[in-house]
């Protein structure tokens, strides 16, 4: 946790690498301190089929999946923050966007809180 996924028009990596990509999202990611840096992760998904707008000829999105108890206040800076350096990088692109969502606790599960020696609960718990 969290997870970022950029969707993207196939163009995009005609500009830009998809590591350049990757580490813009993960960097801004971390520079906010809202998360521990091992548990970032970006993954970066092109479309090579898509229907936009008249005049429009690509769009990158990036989904935010974020564990709750962060502030509004917190998840609009980090979508403002991520859309800037993205902005920096594709100064032409049509559409770019960002949307940041939260896990909820509750209903979260992964590999670490299933182990049975973790009696603690903790979702991080062998990383």
């Amino acid at each position: 946790m969290p997870h970022f996924i950029i969707d993207c028009s196939q163009d995009i990596l005609q500009q830009r690498l998809p590591d350049e990509l990757m580490e813009a999202v993960y960097d801004v990611a971390n520079a906010t301190g809202l998360f521990a840096p091992n548990d970032i992760k970006v993954r970066l998904q092109p479309y090579q089929y898509y229907k936009l707008g008249a005049d429009k000829k690509n769009f990158l999105h990036v989904f935010g999946y974020i564990m709750e108890g962060r502030t509004t206040e917190q998840k609009a800076e980090l979508s403002r923050q991520i859309s800037t350096q993205l902005s920096e990088l594709l100064p032409d692109i049509s559409f770019l966007s960002v949307n940041i969502n939260d896990f909820e606790a509750a209903t979260y599960s992964n590999k670490a809180l299933i182990n049975p020696e973790n009696t603690g609960k903790d979702r991080h718990f062998g990383l």
